[in-house]
């Protein structure tokens, strides 16, 4: 399973980007999943429902499944927050696993930058980002430079990086 990630700071367009580049990929004929990083405390439950009551009951796990889909949540209680490795392995195999967010994890990444946000460049610091999507051009940078809209652009990197076959 080929790993490759999109990471950039926050308002930077990276779920847009992600959300247009799963549908190009799944058209070549490539089986993709993703892991999305929050910085914040989220819940995939609501108070009320069976599940979550478990889940404030004390239980560690708590997997719900119904005929078209099936949810495995995992309190961490208070353990530190599991790499990028781990979750990786957690995972069923897919032809490409798309990571967004966790940005100073070392896998290739694909970082979307927007000048306008007024954030640092993340590739003078990370060198395991290996190209850029922006709005601007982006000076003074050796690495290669992509049009945040130019999707099919983005998923021909990302295929070529991932060495991944192209329908």
């Amino acid at each position: 399973m080929k790993v490759f990630g999109l990471a950039g700071w926050s308002g930077s367009g990276k779920t847009t980007l992600v959300c247009q580049v799963i549908p190009e990929l799944v058209s070549r004929g490539l089986t993709v999943s993703t892991i999305k990083h929050a910085h914040h405390n989220f819940d995939v439950d609501k108070p009320g429902k069976d599940s979550y009551e478990h889940r404030q009951a004390g239980a560690n796990e708590v997997l719900i499944s119904s005929g078209k889909r099936w949810a495995l949540m995992h309190e961490l209680r208070e353990a530190p927050e599991p790499t990028v490795a781990d979750l990786v392995g957690k995972m069923s195999p897919v032809d490409l696993l798309l990571i967004e967010g966790f940005k100073k994890a070392p896998h290739p990444k694909l970082e979307v930058h927007r000048p306008s946000v007024g954030k640092p460049l993340l590739c003078t610091e990370d060198p395991h980002v290996v190209a850029i999507a922006s709005d601007e051009k982006v000076e003074g940078i050796d690495l290669p430079q992509l049009h945040l809209n130019d999707v099919k652009a983005i998923a021909d990197f990302i295929i070529s990086h991932c060495s991944l076959p192209d329908a």
